[in-house]
């Protein structure tokens, strides 16, 4: 397999989803496994809170406030940790909010760090690895469509997110790895590159994620 890119996965829970929502927790997950999460404190005029969505993630105020580090900490961490790395998020609209707000609110550049979303670490990772192995580039597209949908449905069967940032964000690292590994081993098999097994795996494919 080639080397493991620099990239990180990223989550965010937040306080609600309404207008004057924050984030209240973030977590990454390198491509290598390396990770870190980090409770936020609220700032003083963070005041929104839906209890929805307390019931969803399970995290208290109380427990921000008491265990939380200081934003201005977790948005200057982020910085030094994630700078250089490709950010992706499964909800970039969302995610990027929240992580626009910490960053501005810690007078940083709300763009000092960007996501992009995690559907397309999902397709580089396919071409890039296809392409490695000499698949011949008019079943690219279908190898790929068949990948994503079986390894999609193995996640599915994993049941619902857990809704809390290092949980998903280690969810989402494993599904790249998982997509990462099934192209591998499908261009493992082209030997020569001869087209016949590429074109059974890639029917077997297909009806496994049916």
């Amino acid at each position: 397999m080639t080397e493991l890119p620099n990239i990180a996965f990223l989550d965010f829970e937040a306080s609600s989803l309404g207008k004057h929502g924050y984030p209240i927790e973030v977590a990454w997950v390198f491509a290598n496994g390396q990770e870190e999460s980090h409770l936020i404190r609220p700032a003083p005029t963070w005041t929104d809170w839906d209890a929805g969505a307390e019931a969803v993630h399970g995290i208290s105020r109380g427990q921000l406030i008491a265990e939380g580090a200081p934003l201005e900490t977790v948005a200057q961490r982020m910085v030094t940790a994630l700078t250089g790395a490709i950010l992706y998020a499964t909800a970039p609209s969302w995610d990027g909010k929240w992580l626009s707000k910490l960053l501005r609110a810690a007078g940083l550049p709300r763009h000092a760090l960007r996501l992009q979303d995690t559907d397309m670490a999902h397709r580089r990772a396919l071409r890039e690895i296809l392409k490695a192995g000499d698949v011949p580039a008019d079943l690219q597209r279908e190898l790929m469509r068949d990948i994503l949908a079986q390894a999609q449905h193995r996640d599915d069967e994993l049941g619902p997110a857990a809704h809390r940032a290092l949980a998903d964000a280690q969810r989402e690292q494993r599904l790249w790895l998982d997509i990462r590994q099934r192209a591998v081993d499908i261009a493992s098999r082209l030997g020569n590159g001869g087209g016949g097994p590429l074109r059974v795996d890639c029917e077997a494919i297909h009806q496994k994620a049916e």
